[in-house]
Parts: C-alpha cells; structure tokens; sequence
C-alpha cells in the first residue's frame, strides 16, 4: 500500500519528537529507539528530564528489575504526586489563566475553567475528602458523566494520595457492585443523573443499588446535573457544592511516593471477573507524556477533543496529557450524533480542535451520515488526528483522512491497552500508510512472534509481545499476582503477551489485526477479522461489519459475518453477495458460510465491536463478561437475526 501523508520539515522540526532529540544529541529517531532498547535507565531519565517532572525527593535510581522484568521496581525512592505535575506546575509556569478545560453539555451549554480555577475547585475537593477521612491508598470510585467536575475529581484524589477507579457512566447496578467489592473503595463521587439523547439517566440511584448489599461505601459526593430525584442519607450522601462550600481554596499536593498507586482501572476478559490494572504518579504521568506529548505530538497551544468515558483509559489520560502538556481539554457531554448527526463536526468548528481523537468504529458509524457530511464544516484548525482501540479498515482511514483532516493532518495510529498505554504507535516524523504503524513505541521493545516467542518476518502474521520493562505497564491486578502473571507472562516466559495479531510489511510498516482470540484460522491459513470486514466495508454496501469464526465440520472453522447494512441497501440477495466479495477477494476457503443483516452491532462504551459476544451468539456459548456492553438491545436483534438465518 501507498503512503498517504508525509510530514513537512517544517513539521519535523517544530515536532516534539525533534526537541527531544535535539536535547540528548542523538542522530536521528532510530537512534532514540535503538537507545531506549540497549538503555533503558538512559531512556527513562531522558524522558523526565524532558518532561520537567517535579520530584519532592530525587530518585535513587529509573529502574530496578532485580525482582524479574514481570516486577520492575520505577524511580526508586523517589517522590512526586502527579496532581501537582499537572496543575500547580502551570500555575508556577504563568499559565494560571489559560483554559485547561472548554465543555459543552449535551443541549449546548459551556462552560470554561482556567487552570486557576481548576487548581481551586480540584483544591476543595481533595480538602473536602481529607475532611471525610480519605487518606493515602484508599480507593475512590468516579461514576460521573464527562463534566469538568470529573477532571477535577480525578485530580483531587491524586492530590491526596488516594488511589482514583473510574466507573463507566453507564454501568448497571451489577457491574459497579463487583469493582466496589473486589477494590474495596470507600468513597464514591456521583451524579443525580446526566442527559442521554435528550432522556435524563439515573445515577446516583443506580449506585445506591449497588451497595444496598455491599455497604462498602462511608461516603457518596453527588454532582447535582440532572433532573433526576435522588434520597441523601445523612452522613453519607454529600452534595458537592455544599462540601466544597466548606474547603479553603488551596490544598497541598500529598508527598506521595513516585511508584504509590494513582489509578485502578478494570478490563473486561471473556472469562472470570474483570481485571484491575494498577497505574502509578510516576508511571502515569510518564507514559502518558511520551504517549500524546512526544508520539502524538500535542502541544501548549492545541485543543483536544477526544469523546470517551472514563471508564475507558483514555477518559483519565486525556485529562492527565492535556494537563501535562499545558494543553486545552475540549470536554463533550453526550454522544458524538446527537440532537445532530454533524454534533461533532460542528464542535471541531466552533471550538477550533486541533487535536481529534477518532476511533474506526464512530467513523464508519458516523460516514453513514454521508461521505460529504464533514466538508460542511471548517475543519480547517485540525492539525493531528490519533487513533487506538482496533484496527482500522483503509477505505474508512482514507475517508477520515480527506474528508476531515483535509489530506493535510497525520491521522496516527496507537494500540496499547489498559493495562499499559501505548505499545506501537505512528511516528510524527514519519510518511504514513493508511491503518499502519511506525512500530515499537521507545522503551517498550514490541515485536511480533510466532509460538515459539521467535521474531517473525515480513508478511508473517504473529502475537504481539513486549520485551522490555516498560514505565507505564500496570504494577501487577489488583490483589492478584498470579493471575497477573498467568493473563501475560507465562504464556512465552520473559515476554509480555499483549493479546493482539500483528504483522509487518516489506516496508517495515506494522499492522495490527485485531485480539488473538478473534483470530479466524480456516483451512490452515489464519488471519485477522479486520482484513474480511475491510472487504465488506470497501463494498460500500455496509456501513460496519464484524467477523467471526464458528466451528465447521470441514474446515475447522467457518466465517460469519454481521453487518449493517449501508442506508438504501435493501436488496433481498445482499447477503450473497456479501459473501462473493469476500471469497473473490480473500479466497473461496474465506467465503462466509452465512451474512447476517442488523441494525447495530454488540459494542463496548468506547465504541468497540465485542466480536467475542457475537461469536458466543452464534455458537450458543457463554458471553462473557458483559458489563463493557453498551447497547444490549443490539445483543437481542443479534439473537434473533441469527435464528432467522441458520
């Protein structure tokens, strides 16, 4: 494939990535990457330096791996609190009265904080949960909407040492009961309710639920935002405005050590309960600095806007790069379509974006508004697009890439997980193909390898692994070492196995194709469900689509494919000739055994298609953990279209 963009020198040498190697006097990025590999302590203090990091107390040393790459011990000794990095630190730099946050409710309301204003209500806050008896390594639950209030709360619950879990705005009773029980979170900050397309959601009730029988919680902070009646029990329920009433207007950032824990964040898996990846100050704010300030290139001067929840980990990173970088967070409440299907286009506009996080999923879901829909727009302030979450089909890219970004901006491509930021990602400083990477983010030594933990060549599809202690890599699961230890590292002993299929080409671009456990093997051949999906996609008969492999008699595995189908699209054969397009392209062997027409398709809160769920459908297994799932009345149709079609 052809490389669509190639960066300027006047970008290569306004970029991040140039500044930094530039300061350490090194040749060229390859050398940042071969150094980051053959020194890591180098690397890793290169990067805070870089960063400015604040530490209270230097560290002895980066990094100590005496106890196994599975257990690196970071900044040893060391002492910093990330709350301070992020706001105090622009304060101290003169940047008191530039927005840290613009936001816009889901009917068009604004509002704007400075970093002043955020560093005081942040502030109260974490006066306010001292004064409820909140101390170093206690957890503390976000069940909030994307308001400025929940930047703030994240931040005051670093600011105090505590340990911050975000809960999806949308979870059910069930699933925050099982994060309280397994976290053992005391305290809880909550919402009345928050709009929904125009319907107001319960929220605080819904928490309410979940520890009728639990009784963890001493303490619920309620954000009033809805309309939605809520009961206050005395002594535990606490509006926010009133307790923040009662807090002085500055509290000292806790003198936390650089490695206590900042962030649990939990992940959903096909079996058991859901898994708690652990985050720290100093790993934290490290990673994510090399993440979005050095690979994705965000400056003081951009606006980002990337529409999440934090129940996702790019809820609480977006809050944390933007912060770090002295950046403007462009918050969103609500859905990206609605009350319009151009919402987001016209808040690029208005709010003048320069950096759009976009994932495959909302953009097929949103080009089905029309391919011209965003041209309707002055996307003209749009200087970097950034991607994670799956992989993305070309034709889709391209779209995205012309369409919004003009042809102009990079739309660059990041994969990681929640359980440790970024591992490949697209170089700034590189041209760029549609849906590709550049590679290994520095300091993480991604590969790709077959069975055997063996580097596999190009054209070679393999497991995505990391050979290298990585600063932002999750300190263990929650209360659970050797769960942690089974789930990634005794799979290949001395790698960290990511869960991804990957492949590099002659050209040395990556690709990625999705979970290993989605991998579809027919016939002997295996490959990713993305390259089927892109086939449907580029028929331009399908607005989305999921593949999945079945068990077949024959072969092994059969593919099935559900789609939604493009607007117009009613052709009674259309599944026949769905299934055509995929054998001509990919082969007789791949032809669908059935294409199944539907509405929408089983997704998680950041827009993910759950393949897992529509394979457990279709084979009558168990789903899974369910609790990430957005829309279940999507999971229903799915169960019925199914039946219609066996």
């Amino acid at each position: 494939m052809d490389y669509a963009w190639y960066p300027s020198e006047e970008f290569k040498r306004a970029a991040n990535w140039t500044r930094f190697i530039t300061a350490n006097e090194l040749p060229s990025y390859e050398a940042v990457l071969a150094k980051s590999s053959s020194d890591p302590e180098w690397f890793w203090n290169a990067l805070i330096r870089f960063f400015e990091l604040r530490f209270t107390k230097p560290y002895e040393r980066v990094l100590d791996v005496s106890r196994g790459i599975e257990w690196p011990r970071w900044c040893v000794g060391g002492r910093m609190n990330l709350a301070w990095n992020c706001v105090d630190r622009n304060i101290e730099a003169g940047r008191g009265q530039h927005p840290a946050i613009v936001w816009e409710s889901e009917d068009g309301d604004i509002r704007q904080w400075s970093y002043a204003e955020l560093l005081g209500e942040s502030s109260r806050l974490a006066a306010a949960l001292t004064r409820l008896g909140v101390v170093r390594g206690d957890v503390v639950a976000i069940y909030l909407p994307m308001l400025p209030e929940t930047m703030a709360a994240f931040l005051a619950i670093a600011r105090v040492g505590a340990i911050a879990m975000p809960l999806f705005s949308g979870f059910g009773a069930g699933a925050i009961a099982t994060r309280l029980a397994d976290s053992g979170a005391k305290v809880a900050i909550t919402a009345d309710g928050a709009p929904r397309r125009g319907k107001p959601i319960a929220m605080k009730p819904v928490l309410d639920e979940a520890d009728r029988e639990l009784g963890v919680l001493r303490h619920v902070i309620v954000v009033a935002r809805a309309p939605v009646a809520v009961d206050m029990r005395e002594g535990r329920d606490h509006w926010w405005h009133h307790l923040l009433a009662q807090s002085p207007d500055h509290c000292p950032a806790a003198d936390t050590e650089a490695d206590d824990p900042l962030l649990l964040i939990y992940t959903s898996g096909t079996t058991g309960k859901p898994k708690g990846a652990v985050h720290t100050h100093c790993g934290f704010a490290v990673k994510t600095a090399e993440d979005y300030l050095l690979c994705f290139d965000l400056k003081a001067s951009d606006r980002l806007l990337w529409m999440s929840d934090m129940g996702w980990l790019v809820g609480p990173v977006q809050i944390v790069a933007t912060a770090l970088a002295g950046a403007t967070l462009v918050l969103v409440e609500g859905a990206p379509d609605y009350p319009r299907s151009d919402r987001l286009w016209r808040i690029v506009q208005e709010k003048r974006v320069s950096f759009l996080g976009i994932g495959p999923t909302l953009a097929r879901s949103l080009r089905r508004y029309g391919d011209d829909e965003p041209g309707r727009f002055d996307l003209g302030s749009l200087r970097i697009g950034a991607s994670t979450g799956e992989p993305w089909d070309a034709d889709t890219w391209l779209w995205v890439f012309h369409q919004v970004f003009g042809g102009r901006a990079p739309l660059m491509n990041y994969s990681g997980g929640t359980e440790m930021n970024g591992l490949v990602a697209t170089s700034p400083l590189h041209p760029i193909k549609p849906a590709s990477f550049h590679g290994p983010i520095p300091g993480t030594g991604a590969d790709i390898v077959n069975a055997d933990g063996v580097s596999v060549g190009p054209g070679e599809v393999g497991e995505l692994v990391m050979r290298e202690p990585c600063i932002g890599l999750t300190r263990g699961l929650w209360r659970d070492p050797e769960r942690f230890l089974d789930s990634y590292w005794r799979t290949l002993p001395g790698l960290w196995v990511h869960g991804d299929f990957a492949s590099r080409d002659a050209d040395g671009d990556w690709y990625i194709h999705g979970r290993s456990d989605d991998t579809i093997k027919i016939s002997g051949k295996r490959t990713g469900p993305s390259e089927i999906e892109a086939i449907l996609i580029a028929t331009h008969r399908v607005s989305e689509a999921a593949a999945v492999a079945v068990p077949d008699p024959i072969k092994g595995s059969a593919v099935v494919c559900a789609v939604i189908p493009a607007p117009g699209q009613t052709d009674p054969a259309l599944p026949e000739q769905l299934a055509a397009a995929v054998a001509h392209e990919f082969g007789a062997s791949f032809r669908p055994q059935r294409v199944i027409l539907v509405g929408d398709l089983p997704k998680t809160r950041n827009m993910k298609v759950m393949r897992r769920v529509v394979r457990a459908v279709l084979t009558g297994d168990a789903p899974g953990d369910l609790t990430s799932l957005v829309n279940p009345e999507a999971l229903e149709e799915l169960r019925r279209a199914a039946g219609e079609t066996s």
